[in-house]
């Protein structure tokens, strides 16, 4: 058996194809299993992660008012479209919006306040926009 810790490129392909061969009492099953849970929370980070970018273009867009461009429009379709890929790849995670919201809303405040030389003190506490805003492909705040 190949070792886990040594080569884990070789591991995945050695327990892929005892997988696929039907071999299951051969698996590392510790491994996978983190290996598994690991890939859930890798793509909850990668939602939280799009999300945390395009409400800071949201918060930058609405705080600086005289540097919005066509630049940072295209910034917020793009993270906004990568957002909805995401989640629409991810149903399962949609009853854990609410915290991810917070907890992104809260990261793109901290990296607003340090963008914009803006006091965080000035942005909302909690996220001023709902979901459905957020989604919407003509919404900018004004």
């Amino acid at each position: 058996m190949i070792s886990y810790e040594k080569d884990f490129y070789s591991w995945t392909q050695e327990q892929a194809a005892l997988l696929k061969n039907g071999r299951f009492s051969e698996l590392d099953i510790d491994n996978l299993i983190e290996e598994v849970e690991s890939m859930g929370r890798s793509e909850k980070r990668e939602l939280e992660s799009r999300l945390t970018a395009l409400l800071l273009h949201l918060l930058k867009w609405k705080y600086q008012e005289v540097r919005r461009g066509r630049s940072w429009q295209l910034s917020i379709d793009e993270q906004r479209f990568q957002f909805c890929k995401t989640l629409n790849e991810n149903p399962g995670l949609k009853p854990a919006l609410d915290e991810i919201i917070k907890d992104a809303y809260k990261l793109a405040v901290i990296k607003a306040a340090r963008e914009t030389r803006i006091s965080k003190a000035v942005f909302p506490e909690y996220c001023p926009w709902e979901l459905p805003q957020l989604i919407e492909d003509e919404f900018y705040p004004d």
